[in-house]
């Protein structure tokens, strides 16, 4: 799985020096709204959706100027999910929130379609993402019969290779630090600014260290809405 990162971003740095005259480079922003597959099929609670943020770097490589472009990015990204049973006020309650933290490389390709004014275009994409985890913290309080409880401890990450059966570094309550998945985007683009709306299908199982139905559909889902800022 290293191997397949390092060469992920390798190609990244290609192509970043390929027909500059027809590229160019974006800073992005925006909201992350995170969550954890519960079913084979993708569907998840939306109870337990966490809100986090997303920040980077995104070229934008003309393949064919003015229609198709290779859109490679570096982000520091925002996943996870939260949970609850019981309000604060019960006698009883439980509460936990897993707050992963990416480096996430993305690569979509990406069509654009010039708008009536022809200063601005709306475009849609896709492609594959390889992430790593960094850091991350896991909360948890709650009450049993009124009397309190609760931890705030470092996410704790194991360098196991999701594409294998294999599980390197297992444990219980360990995330996979490897994570990928397909990406798909869509917005508006301006001289100077841009828009977009992107949805993060993650393939990768989350835990490490457990072999059950149940924890084999644990997989990322992450809305994020972004602004960007060409530079």
């Amino acid at each position: 799985m290293k191997l397949k990162f390092l060469s992920l971003v390798f190609f990244i740095a290609v192509a970043a020096n390929a027909d500059a005259q027809n590229s160019s480079l974006f800073l992005k922003a925006g909201l992350n709204l995170a969550n954890v597959s519960i079913s084979d099929n993708g569907s998840v609670d939306d109870a337990k959706m966490l809100v986090g943020f997303h920040v980077g770097l995104q070229g934008d490589i003309a393949v064919v100027k003015k229609l198709l472009y290779i859109q490679p990015g570096l982000f520091f990204t925002g996943k996870g999910t939260k949970t609850q049973t019981g309000n604060t006020t019960d006698a009883s309650y439980y509460r936990a929130t897993s707050n992963p933290w990416y480096i996430e490389v993305p690569v979509n390709m990406v069509v654009k379609f010039p708008l009536a004014d022809k200063t601005a275009q709306f475009f849609a994409g896709a492609g594959p993402y390889g992430a790593i985890g960094i850091a991350g913290k896991n909360k948890v309080d709650g009450k049993i019969l009124g009397v309190a409880f609760s931890s705030n401890e470092n996410i704790k990450f194991s360098n196991d290779d999701p594409t294998t059966s294999q599980e390197e570094g297992a444990g219980f309550g360990i995330i996979r630090r490897f994570d990928y998945g397909i990406n798909a985007t869509a917005g508006f683009e301006g001289e100077a600014m841009m828009f977009s709306v992107n949805y993060g299908l993650g393939l990768a199982k989350l835990q490490s260290g457990s072999d059950s139905n149940e924890d084999d559909k644990n997989k990322h889902r992450v809305l994020s809405i972004t602004v960007g800022f060409r530079l």
